[in-house]
Order: structure tokens, then sequence, then C-alpha cells
């Protein structure tokens, strides 16, 4: 049925191993993607929507490095917002809606039109390991497949147990059944797991709801989208709605608390802190008797609805009578009850930066069994894996991004060096350098480097090439022309600004706070070079960007390479930290479990002293 040996095998059919499956083949290695279901490639197992805070940069980065997921979003979104327009550019974040039923299937078409990618339908129950090494997988038909690779990205699958209620059963998601073997091989092998809880609300009918009670969401004016490549950008958009519960819902859902299996000992397992259920929001924020529900439509033709901010493992009787008392619900039909489910992890500080395990070679982790939540996290580990695999069958150096690089970087190093214990979303928070890593700017960042290793195609390239050569000559314009004070004052009167006196430099007179590119382009020497050099939006923002935070950028840059020479700093491998007693005891112990690569990497560990980097540089000659 398979050929003698594929290159790379990917398990698992969700948005981490939809992602790896194409970066593999697309780089041209023989790629097998075996899943449950290929019914459900790409399925958006709970919210229809990408993107988010620090999200929306995560999928902007991978369409600079060659994925799907920023082209899949683009064809089947129904709404595009910016969010965060009303603070500075690092922190602006592109989210969409998307019609779930046309997502998966634009995640199956691009992934059936992807030269090297073969599909088989089939639960994986095991690996096939050598000499510490993956040479394939098990099928539950006892079915043996050869592989070089193997990435494994099994989603909320392993050992999942769904609780409504005081009910459970084993399934990996609504409808479908858990997967079995693999933890306990896994286990066997020396690797260490652990439990994590997930959630999801009610999906209702959305001809029983009554919108005119609620309050529109609608979509940007002027939709943008996520892909740097010609996809298309949204003509009509599909509004969502906000409406929110109350004191008597509140009390409604106390009343099944004890027969919740979050609050009656049933559930153990830790969920994610910052998409809590609606149970645990009243039980932790006793105070407040009101929270947000956002009401999102699954679809341009669907009735279906997605009850954002609902989601409940409580009893379906309870569900269903608490959410009537909301505004806008009261006649409301369910398609079906929320519920929360349980599955196994392996704390990601078993992984190299590359993503494959210390344990066994040539076998990767991605998505949620490394213990992250959300699509996109998922996706940026499923591609990154993808990459690092084939370059390894290859012989070719890994290609691990740095913090400064990409907010992929700082996921991936947050789970290597730091674990996580508790479900780990991104959030422009946990970034250091976020000024330079902006949703704009992913493939000035990224696109060379996808390009060089062989995954980027040449027209993104050019695409790129394009726009930053567009750009810096924009920028040059400002830097290079001066204004006269009767052109520019009557624009800075008008926006309250100082008045210039003589001429000056228009780059300097744009950095002002209230001076945005509208104003500029006011100015008949602006609005021409616009005109000759035929610069679009995304060339504008941009230039904007550029000239109005060229401080901030360049301080950013200058603290980057400042780390970056204890990035460089490297540590042997296998290096036994407890010969070093002027180390803690702690720092001992935790960098012996992680196995830092370089000392910028140990300084990150938690538990570890500024003292102990010190003892560190100090041994290695530095």
């Amino acid at each position: 049925m398979f050929p003698e040996q594929y290159d790379v095998i990917v398990v698992g059919g969700g948005h981490a191993g939809a992602e790896a499956a194409a970066a593999a083949a697309n780089m041209g290695s023989k790629t097998l993607l075996v899943t449950m279901n290929l019914q459900t490639i790409g399925q958006m197992s709970c919210n229809p929507a990408m993107g988010g805070i620090a999200k929306g940069q995560i999928v902007r980065e991978i369409d600079a490095l060659g994925g799907y997921s920023g082209i899949v979003t683009d064809k089947s979104a129904i709404q595009f917002k910016m969010l965060n327009k009303s603070k500075g550019p690092a922190m602006w974040s592109p989210r969409a809606q998307s019609d779930r039923m046309r997502f998966a299937e634009e995640w199956r078409l691009a992934l059936e039109n992807t030269p090297n990618c073969d599909f088989y339908q089939e639960m994986v129950s095991g690996l096939l390991v050598e000499n510490n090494r993956v040479i394939g997988v098990r099928t539950s038909l006892g079915l043996e497949i050869r592989g070089k690779a193997v990435v494994l990205t099994n989603g909320t699958f392993l050992n999942g147990l769904i609780h409504i209620g005081e009910k459970q059963f084993g399934g990996g998601r609504a409808g479908e059944r858990a997967a079995t073997g693999i933890t306990e091989q896994l286990r066997d092998f020396g690797f260490e797991s652990g439990r994590m809880k997930t959630g999801t609300p009610p999906r209702v009918d959305g001809r029983s709801l009554d919108y005119s009670a609620m309050i529109p969401q609608p979509g940007d004016e002027r939709p943008e989208k996520f892909s740097y490549l010609d996809t298309p950008v949204l003509q009509r958009q599909r509004d969502c709605h906000m409406s929110h519960t109350s004191a008597k819902v509140h009390d409604l859902l106390r009343e099944g608390f004890d027969r919740s299996p979050m609050f009656n000992g049933r559930i153990k397992s830790i969920g994610p802190r910052y998409c809590p259920s609606i149970e645990d929001k009243i039980d932790r924020f006793a105070d407040k008797d009101s929270h947000q529900l956002f009401v999102e439509p699954e679809g341009w033709n669907t009735v279906e609805v997605y009850v954002n901010g609902f989601s409940t493992s409580l009893p379906e009787d309870v569900q269903f009578k608490a959410l009537k008392s909301v505004k806008g619900f009261e006649s409301v039909k369910f398609f079906r009850p929320g519920y929360a489910i349980e599955y196994d992890y392996f704390p990601p500080t078993q992984l190299k930066h590359t993503l494959e395990t210390k344990l066994v070679e040539n076998l990767y982790f991605a998505g949620q069994i490394n213990g992250t939540t959300g699509y996109e996290e998922a996706a940026s580990q499923g591609l990154m894996a993808g990459i690092n695999a084939h370059l390894r069958l290859n012989e070719k150096d890994a290609f691990i991004l740095q913090r400064d690089e990409a907010y992929i970087g700082v996921l991936i190093d947050d789970l290597i060096t730091k674990g996580t214990e508790e479900p780990y979303r991104m959030f422009t928070s946990r970034a250091e350098y976020r000024t330079l890593l902006r949703q704009d700017n992913a493939d000035l960042r990224l696109t060379p480097k996808s390009f060089d290793i062989g995954l980027a195609s040449k027209e993104r390239l050019k695409r790129m090439e394009e726009k930053e050569r567009k750009s810096d000559a924009f920028v040059n314009f400002f830097k290079d022309t001066s204004v006269l004070p009767e052109a520019i004052n009557p624009i800075l009167e008008r926006l309250d600004s100082a008045l210039v006196k003589q001429s000056d430099k228009m780059f300097k007179v744009f950095s002002r706070p209230k001076v945005k590119m509208e104003h500029m382009l006011e100015l008949e020497p602006v609005s021409g070079f616009v005109e000759d050099n035929d610069l679009n939006r995304e060339v504008l923002e941009q230039t904007e960007i550029q000239v109005k935070y060229s401080g901030y950028i360049q301080k950013e840059k200058n603290n980057a390479d400042k780390l970056q020479r204890l990035e460089n700093v490297k540590i042997p491998e296998n290096f036994d930290y407890f010969k070093l007693k002027s180390l803690s005891f702690e720092a001992r112990e935790k960098l012996s479990a992680i196995q830092p690569v370089t000392i910028a990497q140990a300084a990150r560990v938690s538990g570890v002293n500024p003292s102990d980097i010190s003892v560190l540089l100090v041994y290695l000659g530095r």
C-alpha cells in the first residue's frame, strides 16, 4: 500500500499537522499525512476565527515563511478586523472570522495540490523505533509505515476524555474517538507526560436568536488580509454581535456547580488561564455580575453560531437554562452543548529548539502535544517541525528563529526553556522586542530566511523585495525633501501642532505624533511621489511606521544586538553543571534538565540567577 519509505510522516491533520506536511512536502520531502478522519483536515475545533492579539502576528509570520494558514484564512474569511489600532503599530493585531466549512475545505484543497504530499486515514497507535531513532509508525490495523522522520501533532486526541456535567466519555473532539497507545509507548521510552484541559462553548441555531437585542460588531470599513500574496480582499462582511451575562445568569450557572466536573474533582488537570470557562470566570471573579459574550457566525450560509465567552462543561440542562436568560437568547435552540476535554501532553523541555525530541532521534512534536493552546500557536510549531525534519534528513543546518526575529521564536524558546504547566498562549507581552516583531514587517523579517532554506517561493521574495525597495525609497524621499512653512503650517494649525518658522525636512515634520500619512498626502510633492511610484497601502503603512518609530526601532535593535552576543556563546553538549559548585543547586538542577545550547538561553531558565550566568561565563573563558 505504501512506498518502501517516506521521508516525513506527519501524524494528525489539524493546524499543526497540516502546516508540517505542507512545509516538508514543499521543501521536497516525500511526505505522508496520517489522520483519523480526512474530512476534518484543518478543522476549527473551537472558535471560527484566526489571529488576534499576538496570534495575528504569528499568522503573518507563517505566511511570510511560506506556510498556508494566511492564504487559507483569506480565502475563507467572512470578517476582518485590525485590533488595537488605537495603540502603537507593535500592538496592531489582525484577526479574521472564517467560514468554518470553507476553511477546512481550503486546507484540504491546498494540501491536495501540494506535490509530494500523500494521505492516509487511520489511527496511529504506535511508533517504530530502533536504536533510539524513529523509523516509522504502526496503525490500529497493524500496518507498519516506514519513514525517516515522524512529526506528532495529536492535538487533544491522546487519551482524550470529554466531560459534560457528570457524564464523561472518551473522545478527541465531539463526535470523534480518542487516540490511544502513543502516550504509553512514549512513557516507556522515558518521556514525561501530563494532562491538560481545554473547553468549548455551546453551538446554537442563529435563527433562534434576537440580534436586535445585541450590539453589532462589524468588521473594518477597509478590511485588510493576512497573506502577502494576491489573496482576495473581503468585498462584503458578516457582522458578529455582543451580548452580556447577568447576575441572574450567574445564579443559574451556580445551581449546577455541584455537578460540575471542574468543582467536584472529576477534572484534575489545568485549563487555559486566559480563556477560562464561564463557571471558572464567575467563581474567580465573583465581584463581577456581567461578562461579555461574542456571538460569532460559523460561515456565510450556515445558521450555526459560536457563543464565544460561554465555554463550559456544566450539565447540558444548566447550560441551556442559563443561556436562555442572556439578552437575545431567550428562544435559543442548541446545536450541541459545550464540553471540556482532558488530554495528554508532553512537557516541551524534552525538546530541542528544532522541536525534535531529545530522547528519540528524528521524532518531532508540534501543537497541543507540547502544552500550547490555539490554532496559530499549533500551526507555527507544525511549520517549524516540518521545516526542521526536512533539513535534518538532508544534513542541512537547523532552522531556528531567535526571540528578536519572530514571535514564533519567542513561542518555541519559551516552551523549550521554561516549559509550561498550563496551556501556553502567546501574547505581545511575552516578546522583549515587539517593536521589531510587528505584523506589518513579517515578510521583511522572514521571507529571505525562508527562501534561503528552500521554502518561500521566488514570487514571495520578489514581492517582499519590491515592497522593501519602495518603502526605503519613500523614507529617503522624506529625509531628502524639505517643506515650506506656507505649505505645512495650515495642516499643523488644523492639528493643533506647533507651526514651523522656516523650511524643514519632511521627515522631521512627519515624525510629530499628530501628523499622519493622510496629512502628508495633502502635500503635492508627497502625493506626486506616491502616484509616480505606484505605492500601495502596504508600502504607505510601512513607510509611516519607519518614519515615526525609527528611534524606538533602532534602540530595540541595539538591545537585541547586545543580547545576541550571549546567544553566540555556546555551551558544550551534555555539559556537567554539577561539577560547578559555585552554581546554586537550583541552577544545577534546572540547567541539567534543560541542557540549554547558549548562555542566553541559560539566562532565561526559571530559577537561574545573574550570578549563575557569571559563573558559567567565567568557566567558559568569557
